[in-house]
């Protein structure tokens, strides 16, 4: 079975989280598929479920809410599979669903999908599994391997790549992004129109109505101003100075933001390696296509001097990575890594073994010993816990940069196909 969604040119997607969903079902009480709104959700499901026998009722009906709402458990009672979308708009079903698969244990019983993060999701310990679906990654989008991480832990410094995807290409990649309606759309002002409405049904439905916003113009400023800052620390002081509101309240918006899956926080990695290590967390857009439209920015001026290129190709590819780590075979987690001496590593990829991968982000098309400054900070400290470190730019090859160092392309990202 194919799931999918469009492609520009008609045919379908397949998207790497079938496997895992269909695994789930196979032995999980409860399986909750839980992302952005739009970015396929309902597609997967639907056709996961195809020739199924089962029930599907959608939460954003409003009739199905209030049923919802009025008699949880007569609504989750049902002996086949059932199948919710938009579990977050009712999360008193959780418990309802809780003592339907106590009492009736078997694997496949209830399929849910959420576009926030479900914190009541406390109620089904070892009882569900969840899955993250993304929007598109680039491999899914251009049929590519998508096999950067497994790759590199197992191959390490012996990894290599060339690539003929050219810098105009790459900020092309960036202001599309990977939302399926936005990548349907091959006109860019219709794109640009989906986007607006994206993120303005975003904050007045989504966020909305997970908690009571005093301010929404300060809401809408803090998310164009979170868009300039992708990539790049995120200190919540010096965001409440920019736009005026309290520290604590900047705080709360930024968790509302994350719940929804508009951003995401990169956490700060130290291992105790150095006692100047610093916790302040990065932020990258969960799309690079809604971030560069938030911008004003379209690809051509990505490449202008002043452009934004550096920060939002570095917010693509701690994105990429992100997705890839849903589905590798490597049990990952994605960090990033900075001194008070400002000694910074982009990325960091950390696994269950202690063992590390250091990535650094160039949006040049070259590269200079200097720009590994951090990825030896690591490796010397370290030793034979370090794997690699790899700049990643706009260039066509992979080159030499001492021992475990290498210069590798972006699009090594999804090109490199997976060890088998």
């Amino acid at each position: 079975m194919v799931s999918s969604s469009p492609s520009p040119l008609g045919k379908v997607l397949p998207r790497r989280a079938e496997r895992a969903v269909e695994e789930a079902l196979a032995d999980t009480r409860v399986t909750l598929i839980t992302g952005a709104r739009q970015c396929g959700k309902s597609t997967l499901v639907r056709l996961l479920v195809k020739g199924r026998a089962g029930e599907w009722r959608n939460l954003d009906a409003p009739v199905v809410r209030q049923a919802a709402i009025t008699d949880p458990a007569g609504f989750v009672a049902f002996p086949e599979l059932m199948v919710i979308d938009e579990i977050q708009r009712v999360p008193e079903l959780l418990l309802a669903i809780k003592e339907q698969v106590d009492m009736d244990p078997r694997p496949g019983r209830y399929l849910l999908t959420g576009s926030a993060r479900v914190l009541g999701l406390r109620a089904l310990p070892g009882r569900m599994e969840t899955i993250e679906l993304w929007p598109f990654s680039q491999g899914e989008i251009d049929g590519a391997a998508d096999g950067f991480v497994d790759a590199l832990f197992v191959e390490g410094e012996n990894l290599r790549h060339e690539s003929t995807v050219s810098r105009a290409e790459y900020t092309e990649r960036i202001v599309r992004g990977g939302f399926p309606e936005a990548v349907a759309r091959s006109n860019v002002r219709r794109r640009e129109r989906f986007f607006d409405s994206y993120v303005e049904d975003l904050i007045a439905r989504d966020v909305s109505q997970l908690a009571e916003i005093e301010r929404m113009s300060e809401m809408r400023a803090l998310v164009r101003l979170l868009a300039a800052r992708s990539g790049q620390l995120l200190v919540a002081g010096g965001l409440s100075n920019v736009i005026g509101l309290s520290a604590n309240t900047v705080h709360r918006y930024l968790g509302l933001l994350e719940e929804v899956f508009l951003i995401k926080r990169i956490p700060a990695w130290s291992r105790n390696l150095s006692s100047r290590a610093i916790g302040t967390p990065k932020v990258a857009f969960v799309d690079s296509g809604t971030a560069a439209n938030l911008l004003g920015t379209d690809s051509r001026s990505l490449l202008r001097p002043d452009g934004a290129f550096g920060p939002l190709l570095e917010g693509f590819v701690l994105m990429e990575l992100a997705r890839q780590l849903t589905w590798s075979e490597e049990r990952v987690e994605l960090f990033h890594y900075r001194t008070k001496d400002k000694v910074e590593v982009d990325a960091v990829l950390e696994n269950r073994q202690g063992r590390v991968v250091g990535i650094e982000v160039k949006a040049s098309s070259t590269v200079r010993p200097d720009d590994f400054r951090g990825l030896r900070h690591l490796a010397d400290r370290l030793g034979d816990d370090f794997v690699a470190g790899v700049v990643l730019y706009t260039g066509t090859q992979t080159l030499p940069f001492g021992e475990r160092l290498r210069a590798m392309p972006v699009s090594s990202l999804w090109e490199v196909t997976t060890p088998r």
